[in-house]
Order: C-alpha cells, then structure tokens, then sequence
C-alpha cells in the first residue's frame, strides 16, 4: 500500500490530530468514566496520573501483587483526583474486575502480564489502555486484537510516540513534504548499557506474591534485584531491549512510513559480553532486519562499548534521497543533502504547566506531552466509537515483530511471515513457539477461545 493511501485510509480510523491534543471535541453529559489501574509500579502509576491530568475521571480500584505498591499507589491517587477519594485496592485483578466493573482498564504490569489482563477488562465491558509490548508472545497479541473485536472495545496501546509534538513535527515538515524524498532504508538502535548481575535468590518479602508476580511465565525464584524495575532483564518475564525500546521507535518508523507487517524478518546476536555465570538472561547484542521489500528497518542493540552517536544513544535515522532524518524521544534533527538549510528541534516540555510532574520524581519530563496526547486520543476515540492512533491491532504488528527478532535470533535463521494467516510459513518449529506454554492452570488465550 502506497503511504498516501495508507494514510488516507487512516484517516476514517484514527481520531484526529485536533482531538489528539484535545482541542476539538465536545464532551457528552456524562458521569465521569470509572478507572482501575491494574499494575502500580513505574509507569502504571505515571500513565494513570496523566490521565487524572487530561480528563475528569473517577478512579475507583488499584491492583498489584505487592501490597506495600498498590497502598502507595492509593494514597498518591487519593492525592491526584479531585474527590480525593482513595480507590480499592486488590491483589488479583479478576476480583477488581468482578466487583467494580470499571469504564476503564490501565495495564502498567510487567510484559508477561499484559494479556490476561486485557482480555478480561475486555469481557467485562471496559475499554483499555494497555503498555507495550502488548504481549509477551505472538499468539497473545493475536488474542488481545481479536478479544478487542469480538468485543467492540477501544484499546490504546502505550506506544506514545506516536503522540509525541516534535515527531509529528518532523513527519509532517519532511516526510509529508517531501524534504527527505525516498526513504529505504532506517536504521533504528539502543546503545544504552545493561544492568549489572541481580543479587542471590531470596525468599520474597511478605508484602509480595511472588507466585501471582511470575502468573503464567515459566518459574524464576525471587531475587531482591527483580523487583519492582529489573524485570526486564528477566527473559521469563520479558523481550529484552527489543521488546522495550525497538518495539517504540520501530512502532514509530511503521507510523512515519505507513507500514504494515514485514515480509520476513532476521536476527543474529545473544549475550556475547556477558560472564556465563550471569544470572541476567536476556540478549546484550542483536542486529534484526526487517524487510519490507523496497525499505529496509534495522535494530542495532549493542549495551557494551563506545556509543557511536552521543545525541542519539536510542533513536532511528531515516535514510531518504534527499535528506536524513535523525529522530529521538527527546528532539529531532533533519540534514538535508547538499547545502540545504540543517534543523534542530528538541521534544517539548510542560513541567510549567504541570508542575506535578516534578514532584512526582518518576515522571519522564520528555515523554509526559506524549502520553498527555495519547491519552486524549484515547478517551475521544472511545467517546467516538473510533479506533485511537495507536489500536490494539497496531500495538500488535509493531510486538510482534520484536518478538520475531528474538525467535529468529534463538532459532538462528530468517522468517518468512504470513501476515493474513499469521503464521510463519513453511516452519514448523517457528509455528511452535508463537506461543508459550503457559505455567499451572493458566490458560492461554488464542483468538478462537476469547
């Protein structure tokens, strides 16, 4: 599909860049839409706040399997929302499901943990924010856009960049325009380096249900480094830095180009830096190709050695005919080709506006204008009946995608992808491991059985 008829199309289906930033849409009489937050860590609470900030709601319930998190978390809420009530809080989200039957679900768990989750807020009549990577294995992901169908439920997936000031910006000044002509190739990257070893196992903290916590990913004994952020170092729990930062700038490229599913998609890496007796599993170095025939996306991870482009040590550089387009999450920088006119631009900042971004100390200044937007999006395409600029069904070819690298890494060969069947073609052992096996009684979902 051609990018102007991609974007044409998309057009009908998004909600628009207006009501993006909120600035055009005429709210209905209505009580506010009752909100629960199902993971209070980092960012459950970070997006939750943002939300509080752009839209008059009613939070009314809180889950986590740490119960000192979720009290926390109650109390900031309690702080935040203009009835300063303190929501409910719960240590399983079915029961918060059952009992509050909320408008709105938030997923800010751990990437193991996005599924289930969303799949119930789903059947139970809530529309759903959930973070990236949508999921932690491809047939998830086909099982939360179809639960997302089957249900008629708007679900916005946190890959924000899409909702970013500065990068829409630059598609539109030197993508739309045509500055930057034909692009065919981009690479995007991640130089940042890896965590250190986690401590000795341990037995958990009382306050902490370490079995809820591991849910249905294959078992790893606690560690007092895991919790509350580490966890992406945890390849039970997680995809690596290409499930966390290539799946953004990755999702953003898609976005930018109007692309769809790769044809075939190839990665070689592994933990090459690394001592054998490390306890942190997941990869330091990986190369993936994505291949869509007359553009090529590169992922270079690389978390030990020099990093080659200190502005840009994550970020994605659009080659085009007549000009490269550096972009990040905190500015941009378009080089045109011959003795055309350079531009810088950096991301926009609000903490004067919303000063309690800084008093929340976790609050990513950058990436708080993004969210903001992303979050009108989301409510004024639920009060539309519209699907958000980041669907559910985009926030799925853009994780799995990353979740192929990983399999065609470990697998040591290229896969070819069949987008309409949603399968790997003519590999068996691929086929085999688009989904895990999940762990206990859990069931895993599939598109069939939502």
């Amino acid at each position: 599909m051609k990018r102007r008829d991609f974007l044409k199309a998309a057009a009908g289906g998004a909600a628009s860049w207006a009501a993006l930033h909120g600035m055009a849409y005429a709210a209905a009489a209505e009580s506010p839409p009752r909100v629960a937050l199902i993971g209070c860590g980092w960012y459950g609470k970070t997006d939750l706040f943002h939300l509080i900030q752009v839209e008059p709601v009613d939070v009314v319930a809180l889950c986590d399997v740490d119960q000192q998190m979720v009290d926390e978390a109650a109390g900031l809420v309690a702080q935040r929302q203009t009835s300063k009530k303190r929501p409910a809080t719960y240590g399983d989200f079915r029961k918060l499901l059952a009992e509050q039957r909320p408008d709105i679900v938030l997923i800010g768990t751990p990437d193991h943990w996005h599924c289930l989750p969303m799949v119930e807020a789903c059947k139970a009549g809530a529309d759903v924010y959930v973070q990236k990577p949508v999921s932690y294995d491809v047939v998830e992901g086909q099982a939360m856009v179809a639960a997302a169908r089957k249900y008629g439920r708007t679900v916005q997936v946190g890959l924000q960049r899409r909702s970013t000031p500065h990068l829409h910006e630059a598609r539109e000044r030197f993508l739309d325009s045509g500055k930057l002509g034909k692009v065919a190739y981009v690479d995007i990257h991640s130089y940042y380096g890896g965590p250190g070893d986690f401590p000795p196992t341990a037995q958990p903290p009382a306050h902490l249900d370490w079995d809820m916590y591991v849910g249905p990913a294959d078992w790893r004994d606690y560690s007092p480094g895991i919790h509350p952020r580490s966890w992406r170092a945890c390849r039970e729990f997680s995809n690596g830095q290409t499930g966390d930062l290539c799946v953004h700038l990755l999702d953003a490229v898609r976005f930018f180009l109007g692309l769809g599913w790769p044809r075939q998609i190839a990665a070689t890496g592994g933990t090459l830096m690394r001592s054998p007796d490390s306890n942190i599993n997941v990869h330091d170095t990986q190369t993936a190709l994505f291949d869509y025939g007359d553009v090529q996306l590169v992922w270079n991870q690389r978390n030990w050695g020099e990093n080659p482009d200190p502005d840009y040590p994550w970020g994605a550089t659009l080659y085009g005919d007549k000009g490269t387009l550096k972009i990040s999450v905190w500015s941009y920088d378009f080089i045109p080709k011959g003795d055309g006119e350079r531009v810088h631009r950096k991301a926009l900042e609000e903490r004067e506006q919303y000063p309690e971004d800084v008093a929340h100390k976790a609050t990513e200044l950058f990436a708080a204008p993004a969210t903001r937007a992303h979050m009108r999006n989301f409510i004024a395409a639920r009060r539309a009946g519209e699907r958000p600029v980041a669907d559910i069904e985009e926030g799925h070819i853009s994780s799995a995608c990353c979740i192929l690298a990983n399999l065609s890494m470990e697998l040591g060969r290229g896969l070819r992808w069949d987008a309409q069947a949603g399968r790997v073609i003519d590999d068996d052992e691929a086929n085999g491991r688009l989904a895990r096996t999940y762990r206990g009684d859990w069931v895993h979902p599939t598109p069939e059985n939502v």
